[in-house]
């Protein structure tokens, strides 16, 4: 195996339910050399969740959207090997981060993409239809610095990154993440807030898809 330094960046809006068991899985990893939180103007408990459970965080002043918050992370760190991680995840433990990272310190792959397994049935369904959504990526930094117009892309990265993935003929794996889910806007948000939400994220999904001519 490759000796290659890692970070777990993790873009997060409100997520203080949630944040502190996904720091503490990524930090319990032995391969994670840091851990890093980019709040994403969260006006609730995200950044104190973090905090208590290990991780650098990064507070964003006002809600720019998750490209730019990723965006953020990678400009505040340097290691070579990045793992992002949505602040949401249900379930995920410290052998799933491993999961993650092996192919690419390897060198069996270009991108790793995490895919829920036996989770839930609702989540496990849509990552298995359209799995370029899933937030779960491991990937070397420098092969991500040609990915153009990261830092717009808002929920419409993970479709971004895919597609550049597919056009530099990137090796990519999935990765099973047994019993991992997250949860839902609708459950974070209130129904109509929710959907309002996700009806926003396939807005800017559907941009980088026609703004990409794909």
């Amino acid at each position: 195996m490759t000796i290659m330094d890692v970070v777990v960046i993790i873009p997060a809006y409100n997520e203080g339910g949630t944040v502190r068991q996904v720091v503490e899985a990524a930090r319990s990893c032995p391969l994670v050399d840091e851990v890093v939180v980019v709040s994403d103007g969260s006006t609730d408990r995200t950044v104190a969740e973090a905090t208590a459970a290990g991780a650098r965080v990064i507070a964003l002043s006002e809600n720019q959207g998750k490209g730019a918050a990723m965006y953020a992370g990678l400009q505040a760190t340097s290691q070579e090997v990045i793992l992002f991680l949505d602040g949401d995840l249900l379930g995920l433990t410290p052998r799933h981060v491993e999961k993650l990272l092996q192919p690419i310190l390897e060198e069996r792959a270009d991108m790793a993409v995490g895919i829920f397994d036996t989770g839930r049935v609702c989540t496990d369904l849509a990552q298995r239809i359209a799995p370029h959504l899933s937030g779960q990526r491991a990937l070397r930094r420098s092969a991500l610095a040609g990915a153009p117009g990261f830092q717009e892309a808002g929920f419409g990265v993970e479709t971004l990154i895919t597609q550049y993935a597919r056009e530099m003929g990137w090796r990519v794996v999935t990765i099973s993440l047994k019993h991992v889910s997250h949860r839902l806007k609708e459950e974070k948000q209130g129904f109509l807030k929710g959907l309002c939400t996700r009806f926003s994220m396939y807005r800017e999904i559907l941009k980088v898809v026609f703004s990409r001519g794909h």
